[in-house]
């Protein structure tokens, strides 16, 4: 009996749609929440060339959610880990491995390879960034979004159809930003609106069924109902020519930074320092710095003590997004003090040191 039967019996797909998968090439960006349900339907369903890319590693916390992964696998890369497992899911697959970040320097190089991309990312600059990158190239993406109790589905990009700055037309400030690790998401959300990624991916590549262009699905896990609101075009967001310069909210403000790096060549020079981590304790008792002092982004008013004390305060958060915050507030309030937002946050100090 062949692999893929019970999906080449079905009079709208058939061998067709099966031939269609195996010579279909998919990006998946992001291998948490959302990209390991994608992957694992898609490898098993038999899409022949896989792309994974994402540069992080799997933490405790990353459990509750990203099923693929076991306690066994805390401290190594994510890439590594779903490659093995995704080879032993289907060994007629083949992977291409992208140990990094998406960004402006590689997304159109990587992204012109492929058929069809999954948004599987957790941030706006990354998703306007996709989106761009597939408006120039003409691709489709398939785009997912989680928050809380809800998770988001869409298509864009689709046979010259709407695009994601046709329903979100500038990217949201920082402040405006939800942040997953503060306002979290129930751990099953990710798997079904994954699997929602999934099945758009699937209609997309074999043309069956009615694919969600112009159309957002909004699903409500607490009360499992779904909506769609339907968007149109605005053909000016075809006309691109190239990327943008920079893929993050516009901000006025210099922030003083310094890269992950530089920071453990700080540590490892034993030079006396004063960091203040503003995770939430939580956060901070799953994975920390132990030379860090713990003060919440919301309780910095605590933080007197120790900023009175130093003449230069380094601050971490997990992304390097809360931290960037926390020098704005602690520049306003100290202006004749130092302060260095710790880019990447613990996310990339963690890939330095695992």
């Amino acid at each position: 009996m062949s692999r893929y039967t019970r999906q080449t019996q079905l009079k709208d797909f058939g061998p067709e749609g099966q031939k269609k998968l195996s010579q279909s090439k998919v990006l998946v960006v992001g291998l948490g929440g959302l990209g390991l349900p994608v992957l694992q339907y898609l490898n098993a369903m038999g899409v022949g060339t896989l792309g994974l890319m994402d540069q992080d590693i799997i933490e405790l916390h990353n459990l509750q959610r990203q099923v693929l992964y076991t306690e066994h696998d805390l401290g190594r890369q994510k890439l590594e880990v779903v490659h093995e497992k995704m080879s032993a899911q289907n060994s007629q697959t083949h992977f291409n491995l992208y140990d990094t970040f998406l960004t402006k320097d590689n997304a159109l190089e990587t992204i012109k390879d492929y058929d069809l991309v999954v948004d599987a990312t957790d941030n706006f600059p990354t998703r306007y960034l996709i989106n761009d990158a597939c408006v120039l190239l003409k691709k489709p993406f398939v785009y997912g979004a989680l928050h809380g109790f809800e998770g988001h589905v869409s298509v864009f990009n689709y046979q010259g159809g709407p695009t994601y700055r046709c329903l979100y037309p500038n990217m949201p400030s920082a402040e405006e930003v939800p942040n997953c690790n503060e306002n979290g998401v129930l751990g099953v959300i990710p798997g079904i609106i994954g699997t929602f990624q999934a099945l758009e991916a699937i209609k997309v590549l074999t043309e069956i069924g009615e694919v969600l262009s112009g159309k957002l699905l909004l699903f409500d896990g607490l009360s499992q109902q779904s909506t769609k609101i339907g968007f149109k075009l605005n053909p000016k967001n075809l006309e691109l020519k190239k990327l943008q310069d920079f893929y993050e909210p516009l901000d006025c403000d210099v922030v003083p930074a310094i890269t992950a790096e530089d920071f453990q060549s700080l540590l490892g020079s034993k030079t006396r320092i004063t960091l203040i981590d503003v995770r939430t304790e939580e956060e901070f008792m799953d994975r920390n710095l132990k030379e860090a002092i713990n003060i919440p982004l919301d309780s910095l008013e605590h933080a007197s003590v120790h900023v009175d004390t130093a003449e230069t305060v380094y601050v971490v958060c997990q992304s390097g997004k809360r931290s960037e915050l926390a020098v704005k507030q602690f520049q306003n309030q100290y202006p004749n003090k130092q302060f260095f937002n710790i880019l990447g946050g613990m996310n990339k100090i963690a890939t330095l040191c695992p």
